[in-house]
């Protein structure tokens, strides 16, 4: 006999992942993982995504057995530099600042754990955003309308912070908001889950 069809577990306190992965349409439970974020010494922006993420997943996963659980992180890369949430108002005009005219590559680490079977996959999707020229009234504007500041990269491309651009380049523009649906129903029907129930 078949395993039934997994519950999916989202490893996120995240509003903005919690409303990409509705998108889907399928039943879920949010469970909030507490790890430790910070970069280990020598460890690439992918290393680091990649690590983050399936350790969200990793951190609930004794909750929830018979379960697969999903983890994302995502960094934004910028002249060799590692960028997570500015946190701060004048640490995110900074980074706005810095990106004015530049291109910045987004990293989103994607793992999918299926309790079941103990198994699991790690996906890094990668996204380049252009910036148009930015004056700094135009980031102060922008920082103080929506306040981005638990947002990699110091804005919100699902809200304001399209009005900073130039243009996206990437496979999925969800995997910038912070979760890479494509990726995602990828490894789901890999895992025997279909989103379109299908089979």
């Amino acid at each position: 006999m078949p395993d039934p069809t997994p519950a999916l577990v989202l490893a996120s306190s995240s509003r903005s992942r919690r409303q990409l992965l509705d998108r889907l349409q399928m039943p879920y439970q949010c469970c909030s993982p507490d790890i430790d974020e910070t970069p280990k010494q020598g460890e690439t922006p992918h290393q680091l995504v990649h690590r983050l993420a399936l350790s969200k997943a990793n951190a609930v996963a004794d909750r929830f057995p018979g379960h697969c659980i999903i983890g994302s992180d995502q960094v934004a890369v910028f002249e060799g530099d590692i960028l997570g949430k500015p946190h701060t108002i004048e640490r995110a005009e900074h980074n706005l600042n810095r990106f004015s005219g530049q291109r910045v590559t987004f990293l989103t680490g994607l793992a999918l754990l299926d309790t079941r079977h103990h198994t699991h996959r790690v996906h890094v999707e990668p996204f380049d955003v252009f910036f148009r020229q930015l004056s700094r009234d135009e980031i102060s504007v922008y920082v103080n309308k929506e306040q981005p500041l638990d947002s990699a990269g110091s804005f919100r491309m699902e809200g304001l912070g399209i009005s900073l651009f130039e243009r996206l380049e990437g496979r999925d523009p969800n995997a910038l908001i912070g979760l890479p649906l494509i990726a995602l129903c990828d490894m789901l029907r890999q895992a025997g889950i279909d989103p379109l129930g299908a089979g």
